[in-house]
């Protein structure tokens, strides 16, 4: 099993990557959102998950351990694959996902193209204990502000022209040290911190 890869980022799509280490090229499905981290870059570390199937080995890759990690539980559920957990890692954030299962968000998870009525129930059933345990999950996010204002706010920045990634962190850390805000009042004190 790998762990990580570093090199130099020689060919990038939103959905896949290669990358040459040692003179070797690594070809690598990625998400959207660690298309988003790396995209622009020359040198990348990506933290690495290998499916063997029978007729075919599979690199995946992810901008951060974490991502790696959520991607893990979502395969460990009946009727998810690896294809269907990136299309959902790309669809979502991983604070999106996170907060959607802790707080049984069956209608979030649904709008991810694919996925029906059952499996979104199965997922929240199967990873709500689990997803708690990865790293970075704060539960004060889930609680700290009404979520319908991030996801506002988040639009916002994402329509103004920023990365929907670095939109959402710095969204993180504007509520984590202002507190609730107003939709406005988040997008100001976020375009200040972009």
């Amino acid at each position: 099993m790998y762990e990580y890869i570093v090199g130099k980022l020689e060919e990038v799509t939103p959905t896949n990557a290669v990358v040459e280490s040692s003179g070797v090229g690594y070809y690598i499905n990625i998400s959207l959102q660690t298309y988003s981290a790396i995209d622009g870059k020359k040198e990348i570390k990506l933290f690495l998950h290998q499916v063997v199937r029978e007729d075919a080995h599979l690199l995946y890759g992810f901008a951060s351990a974490q991502e790696r990690e959520l991607f893990r539980l979502l395969i460990s559920v009946s009727g998810v694959g690896a294809n269907t957990a990136r299309l959902i890692l790309s669809s979502l954030s991983v604070p999106e996902i996170q907060t959607a299962i802790a707080t049984e968000n069956i209608n979030l998870i649904k709008q991810v193209k694919g996925i029906g009525l059952k499996t979104a129930q199965r997922i929240i059933v199967d990873l709500k204990d689990k997803v708690t345990a990865v790293s970075g999950f704060s539960s004060e996010i889930v609680g700290g502000v009404n979520n319908t204002s991030k996801q506002e706010a988040l639009s916002a920045l994402v329509m103004l022209g920023f990365a929907k990634v670095a939109a959402e962190k710095v969204l993180d850390q504007v509520i984590k040290s202002e507190g609730n805000l107003p939709v406005e009042g988040l997008i100001k004190m976020s375009l200040k911190r972009l």
